[in-house]
C-alpha cells in the first residue's frame, strides 16, 4: 500500500516538474525571441544612424569645420546657436509678404548655374539660361566686359545675380565668389562657358542620370561637329546614355579597358564641368588664386571625385552640347588686313606702340600658367610626406617609363 502511494507521489512530482520544465522552455523561447527582436532593432537603429551620418558628411562637408571655428576662440564671444557659418546666392526681398514670411530658411533652388558672360554672347547666354530657370536653378553671370545694364532687357535678368569685373576669367570669378561655404546649399554647381549650344540639352534629364550613376564630377558630351574639341573622351557616343572611359589605340597614349586616368578616363574639360557639392569643396581648393586661366587643372579634377575617378567621373551622351569655340575674352585676334592698316598708320605717325595680338598674349600667358601649375603640383607632392596618391599605379607606370628612357 505504501509503495502505491509512493508511486503516485513520484508520478505527481514528475508531472509537476514536467509542467515547470515546459513553462521554463516557453519562457526561454520567448526570451530568445525578444532578444532577437531587440538585437534587430538595435542593429537597424545603429545602421540608420550610420547612414544618416554618412549622408550628412557627404552632403554637408562644411559642417566639419564648425567645431574647429569654435575651438579657435574667434567665435567664443557668440552663443553657438546664433552662428551661421554658411551663406547662399538666393535673392531676398527688401520687405516680406504673407507668403514670403513662410519661406525663411527655405531654399527653393537646389542647383547653381554660373556663366562668364560678355555682351557679344548675349543671345547664346539667354538660350542657356532659359533652359535652366524652369528647373529651379539659381543663375549667376560673371560679366568680364563690365557691361551689366545691357542685360536688363531680358525678362529673367532681375532673377539672376550679376557680378562685373573687367577682363577676368571664369576661374578668377569662381575662386572669389563661389566659396564652398557660400554655395553649400546647392546640390550641383554648373560652371559653364558662354559659347555652348544647348538645343539638345535638358538639365532635368541630365541630373537624373548624374544622380542615378553617382557622378560627382561630370559634363555633357560634345557634339562631334563642335568647332573646338580637345579630347576624344568628351566627344558624344551616339549609342550611349553616358560613358566613363574612351577606347583609342592611336597616338602616344593608348586608351584601353585598364587605363586609369586622363586622357582616357576620370576627367572633364574646363568648358562645361558639373560638380556635386562635395566635389566642388575639393575643386575650389584646387583652383590657384593667381593662375586665372585654369590650364592643367582639368587633368587633376579626378582627385576631387570623392573616390574612384574611373567610376565617379562621367560624360553624359544623351544630353549633349555644341562647343562653339568663340574666343571673346581679350577681344578677337586682329586680322592681317587690320594689322597692315594699323602698321601703315603707325609708320605715318612714327610713334606709339606696335599693335598687340591680345589672343596670342592670352595663349602665351595660359601656357606659362600651365607650367607653373604642374611645378606646384609636383612640389606639393614632394613637400607633403603624409600625402598618399589615391591613384598610385598610374604614377608608378610613369616612373617606369622615365626609367626606361
Amino acid at each position: 500500500m505504501k509503495s502505491i502511494k509512493t508511486w503516485r507521489l513520484l508520478k505527481r512530482n514528475s508531472f509537476s516538474d514536467g509542467v515547470k520544465f515546459g513553462v521554463k522552455m516557453k519562457q526561454l523561447q520567448f526570451m530568445a525571441i525578444m532578444c532577437t527582436v531587440m538585437l534587430f532593432v538595435v542593429y537597424r537603429t545603429t545602421y540608420y544612424q550610420y547612414k544618416q551620418t554618412e549622408m550628412e558628411a557627404k552632403f554637408s562637408p562644411f559642417d566639419i569645420s564648425k567645431e574647429s571655428r569654435f575651438s579657435s576662440g574667434r567665435l567664443k564671444s557668440l552663443p553657438r546657436g546664433i552662428v551661421q557659418a554658411r551663406s547662399d546666392l538666393e535673392l531676398r526681398p527688401l520687405w516680406s509678404t504673407s507668403s514670403s514670411r513662410k519661406k525663411f530658411g527655405v531654399y527653393s533652388n537646389r542647383n547653381l548655374l554660373a556663366i562668364p558672360a560678355g555682351i557679344k554672347q548675349k543671345d547664346n547666354v539667354d538660350a542657356i539660361v532659359r533652359k535652366f530657370l524652369p528647373e529651379n536653378f539659381t543663375v549667376i553671370l560673371f560679366h568680364y566686359d563690365g557691361d551689366v545694364n545691357a542685360w536688363r532687357g531680358l525678362d529673367w535678368s532681375n532673377k539672376a545675380i550679376h557680378i562685373a569685373a573687367q577682363n577676368q576669367t571664369k576661374w578668377w570669378f569662381a575662386k572669389r565668389f563661389l566659396h564652398p561655404d557660400v554655395v553649400s546649399n546647392y546640390d550641383y554647381i554648373f560652371l559653364w562657358d558662354e559659347d555652348l549650344g544647348v538645343e539638345n540639352f535638358d538639365p532635368r534629364r541630365y541630373l537624373e542620370i548624374v544622380k542615378s550613376e553617382g557622378f560627382e564630377i561630370s559634363q555633357p558630351a560634345l557634339d562631334p561637329n563642335s568647332t573646338e574639341i580637345h579630347h576624344k573622351f568628351t566627344i558624344r557616343a551616339r549609342t550611349k546614355k553616358f560613358h566613363r572611359r574612351v577606347y583609342d589605340l592611336r597616338g602616344s597614349v593608348k586608351c584601353t579597358n585598364i587605363s586609369e586616368g586622363p586622357p582616357c578616363t576620370g576627367f572633364v574639360e574646363g568648358m562645361a564641368p558639373v560638380f556635386s557639392r562635395s566635389a566642388w569643396y575639393c575643386a575650389w581648393h584646387l583652383i590657384q588664386n593667381d593662375l586665372v586661366h585654369g590650364w592643367g587643372m582639368d587633368m587633376k579634377l579626378g582627385y576631387c571625385a570623392q573616390g574612384d575617378r574611373t567610376k565617379n567621373v562621367g560624360i553624359i551622351d544623351s544630353e549633349y552640347v555644341v562647343h562653339q569655340g568663340i574666343q571673346t575674352l581679350g577681344g578677337q585676334p586682329p586680322t592681317r588686313k587690320s594689322l597692315q592698316s594699323t602698321k601703315r598708320e603707325e609708320l605715318a605717325k612714327r610713334h606709339g606702340p606696335a599693335p598687340v595680338d591680345l589672343r596670342a598674349e592670352i595663349r602665351r600667358q595660359s601656357t606659362m600658367e600651365l607650367q607653373i601649375f604642374k611645378k606646384r603640383w609636383n612640389e606639393a607632392i614632394e613637400q607633403d610626406k603624409s600625402w598618399v596618391d589615391p591613384f598610385p599605379r598610374k604614377q608608378r607606370r610613369k616612373k617606369e617609363r622615365r626609367q626606361d628612357h
